[in-house]
Order: structure tokens, then sequence, then C-alpha cells
């Protein structure tokens, strides 16, 4: 059985508590081995570069040190999350591209008696090690409940395919490894042109109109295909296109009601596990109407997930309770 070094990211322990435990979920039934990197921090998701670079660098090298530390002959990193697998995949290619850069990064490491070579390390992401390692013959062999009678709209967003250093993807703008592995579930992978799109990361709080009409698009885009689910790779895409669905629907003036999960959960449910112990029940959007078409029964939402909501008119969404939505509108 192949290890890996297991970068987690922050989001796996708080807004995507489902990727991870879908996550355990997979990995047990497929062999995985993920060693999770000891003291891991940060890796300063997408703000942080745009402020102060050496900083930013070192904080996400920190990581790639400590891996490097704690090999034990696994030079892979996997990152499920695509902020941190782009983070990573960035720092460790413009160190090697630019020995100035990596010079004044380990300077700032040294303080910490830390050290990276920059190509020591190769950084994947979770659904590159699935296709390109795992396979989809093995995948397709595990399942046990094939999702077959419901249409998912597949969304990788716009940070794993590019800038794709490693040439690991087999297209920039349509890649199709996230069709091949839902088509090996036994699920429909409907042909979505926007699967490479933005979800605006962070704008909900910076311009929220212009997030919502990102959104909006995205979620037009499925419904116009009849999707039934849209499955996402990253935690960042989940939290806005579910967390902030009411808020689009009530600026637009529309009524989408599109569950919005990680492609982990979809594997667990066709492998036979336990829907509650994948995390669903955990997004905002139910999934109950769409899985109950391949007669399972889904968890309603829990509310343990916030639900962004207008302070005041003028204010920007902030987080609250699903409960307390009506109250605030």
């Amino acid at each position: 059985m192949t290890s890996y070094l297991f970068y987690p990211g922050c989001s796996m322990e708080t807004s995507a508590k489902a990727y991870y435990e879908s996550l355990i979920a997979v990995k047990k039934t497929l062999g995985l081995d993920l060693v999770e990197i000891d003291d891991w921090n940060c890796c300063g998701a997408t703000e942080y570069l745009g402020i102060n670079l050496i900083p930013a660098y070192a904080l996400i090298s920190r990581n790639l040190a400590l891996a490097t530390q704690q090999a034990n002959g696994s030079r892979t990193v996997v990152a499920p999350c695509s902020a941190c697998y782009l983070n990573l995949a960035k720092a460790d290619h413009y160190m090697l591209e630019r020995p100035e850069l990596g010079e004044k990064v380990n300077l700032a490491l040294q303080a910490g008696n830390l050290f990276y070579k920059p190509g020591s390390l190769e950084i994947r992401h979770l659904l590159d090690i699935l296709i390109n390692d795992v396979g989809l013959e093995e995948i397709k062999s595990k399942v046990k409940k094939p999702l077959r009678g419901i249409k998912v709209a597949p969304y990788l967003g716009c940070m794993v395919p590019r800038p794709d250093y490693k040439k690991r993807w087999s297209d920039h703008e349509h890649p199709d490894e996230l069709d091949r592995l839902l088509s090996a579930l036994g699920a429909e992978a409907i042909d979505f042109p926007l699967k490479t799109h933005c979800c605006g990361g962070h704008m909900p709080q910076i311009s929220p109109s212009t997030a919502f009409e990102l959104i909006r698009r995205l979620l037009h885009g499925a419904d116009l295909y009849e999707a039934d689910l849209l499955v996402t790779v990253c935690p960042m895409c989940q939290m806005n296109l579910d967390a902030f669905q009411a808020e689009t629907n009530r600026y637009f003036h529309t009524n989408y009601k599109i569950p919005i999960i990680f492609f982990t959960q979809l594997m667990g449910l066709a492998f036979g596990e336990d829907p509650k112990e994948l995390g669903f029940g955990r997004e905002l959007v139910s999934t109950e109407f769409a899985l109950s078409r391949i007669g399972l029964e889904i968890p309603e939402p829990d509310g343990s997930k916030v639900q962004p909501k207008r302070a005041k008119k003028t204010g920007l969404p902030m987080p609250t309770m699903p409960a307390d939505e009506e109250a605030h509108k």
C-alpha cells in the first residue's frame, strides 16, 4: 500500500467537515494510507499572497519543510483543498524557478530550524491521486450501490486545473477527471461547461453583488442542465454555493435549491457507507429529495453549519444559524 503525506488544511476541521468525514470512509475502503503532517499550519488561503510575498511563501513552505522531515520514504503531499493544493504547488514551483525567492523564504524558515529544497516533494490534489494512482477500475470494483438515476454537475472550480505546473490534468478549461469518476460510481455526469469557472472566493465579504452573480451563473448552469446535485472538490466552492445560495436567491429573486456536496460523499454512498457517517445533513440545501431518487434516506440538515445573512441592509453577509434566517430578512 502506497503511503502519502497528508495536508488537510484548516477547512477540513470546520466548514468542510463533511469532506473530511467522507474522506475517512473512502480511504478506508480503498486502502489509502494518508499520514497527516504533524504540526502543519494554515496555507494563508487566497489573500496573504497579495499582501506580503515573502511571509506568505514562508508560511506555506513551513508545511513543505515539515513534510520533508517526516517523509519516511514518501515524497508526495496530498491536499484535498483546492486553495491548499494550489498554494503548496505555487510555493514549490516559484522557489525553484526564482532562486532569490527561495533563499529569502529559507532565511525566514531558518528561524524555526527548518529548510525546504524546492522540487523535493510532489504536490498533488486528492482527485488526482484517486484517478491516476488508485484508478477508476479499482474504484468501480468497490461500488456496492451504483448511483444510477441521478444527474450530477461536476464542478472543479478555478484553482485545481490551473496553472497546472506539472501537467497533471487533461485540460485546463474542461478537464474530465471528475466526470469519469462520477460515471464510475454509476451517476450521470452532465456536460457542465462552467466546471472551471470561479465561485467568487471571498468576494461575499468584499463585494456581495459580484459574488452573487458568480454564484448565480453556476447555479443557473446546473439548473439549466437539470442537475440533481452539484459536486465539488473544493471547500471554498462548496461553502459559497451552499451557504450563499439563499442570499443569491433573494438578491436575484430566484428559487434555486441545488444541493452542493463533496465528491467523496458520493463515493461513500456508492461504496455502501451510512450517509450520516459521510457528513450528509451538514449541508444547508438538503440532499433529501435528490438522493431519494436512488432510494437513499438522507439526514435533514442538522444546523451545525452557519448560514450567512446580512446584519443590516448596508452590511456584509455575516454568519448566523439557519434558524435565525427569517428573523434577519
